[in-house]
């Protein structure tokens, strides 16, 4: 029996891999630290804060899972990339994947980030593109992601999975797209940089289903986790005001790009093609649909309340 401990399984990604896992064979066991946990068939929830090693290690202990997908971090928009608990979650994870280890378990997979690159280069591959993070987040998730897959623990594989950019249900509601479908659907405006960037944006469904696929896969090391198909931020945020009927209150040119940002950044997924055998399921136009709905669905559901 596959047997799986989700760490971040509430979060945006992680709550999305519990049916893929399940629909694999794994017997899904999920920790999540506060909060409410999604209602999710064939999952078995824990309580449990990822940082406190004492209660994670007598949690492995018990559950001894032959697999781990780790998904935990501080993730607050406008904070994380600089925050300083980001040493505190790699220290975390060094300990994490130690105590799996001695759990007897086999396979471990962890969430890196295309914060690791260097934005020098628009084309990132996992063997050629220099890595020079700049920011607390980037260092951080880039020296976990080089001890658990440079020197892992005997016996355990080890993969990390490098997330581009993503989109869908339960988003936090500042991010770009959900922004953008949020502001239209009030009635308002969508204010947007030029727009010229070119990024890789995958449903989150996607990402999850991905990672859950390089779990119950052979690969190691590092592997870029993206859809293949590059697409402008004008060119999204378009997509999202044509499905929604309302294209002229995009305000592009309304804001500046942020400092430092890349014009060019996506990933070469030659190896999670090949290697992992995953594509994804979501065209843009599709995703972007799905989300819009979702996000109607649930300010229909608000109000309904009120």
């Amino acid at each position: 029996m596959k047997r799986v401990l989700v760490t971040g399984a509430s979060g945006f990604i992680g709550r999305h891999s519990l049916s893929y896992l399940a629909a694999r064979g794994f017997e899904v066991h999920a920790v999540a630290h506060k909060g409410s946990v999604p209602e999710c068939r064939n999952t078995v929830w824990h309580r449990g804060d990822v940082l406190d090693s004492a209660i994670i290690r007598e949690l492995l202990a018990e559950l001894a899972p032959t697999h781990l997908l780790h998904f935990a971090w501080y993730a607050e928009p406008g904070k994380y990339q600089q925050a300083e608990d980001n040493l505190r979650w790699c220290q975390a994870g060094i300990e994490l994947v130690r105590a799996f280890a001695a759990a007897g378990g086999q396979r471990a997979v962890f969430a890196g980030t295309c914060f690791e690159y260097d934005f020098g280069y628009d084309y990132c591959s996992e063997a050629l593109t220099p890595c020079m993070p700049s920011s607390r987040y980037g260092v951080s998730k880039l020296a976990l992601a080089q001890l658990v897959t440079r020197f892992p623990p005997a016996g355990v594989s080890t993969a990390w999975g490098r997330i581009f950019h993503l989109y869908g249900p339960y988003e936090h509601p500042t991010r770009l797209v959900s922004s953008v479908i949020l502001a239209l659907l009030h009635g308002g405006r969508a204010r947007c940089t030029q727009g010229n960037q070119l990024r890789d944006f995958m449903h989150v469904e996607d990402i999850a289903s991905a990672f859950v696929a390089l779990l119950d896969s052979d690969a190691a090391g590092i592997v870029n986790i993206g859809s293949g198909v590059p697409v402008t931020i004008g060119t999204l945020v378009s997509t999202i005001a044509e499905a929604i009927g309302m294209p002229e209150r995009v305000d592009f040119g309304a804001m500046a790009a942020p400092p430092n940002d890349p014009l060019v950044l996506i990933p070469d997924v030659r190896r999670l093609r090949g290697e992992v055998g995953w594509t994804p399921r979501f065209s843009l136009d599709d995703g972007i649909a799905h989300t819009i709905n979702w996000w109607r669905m649930r300010h229909a559901g608000a109000d309904a309340e009120t």
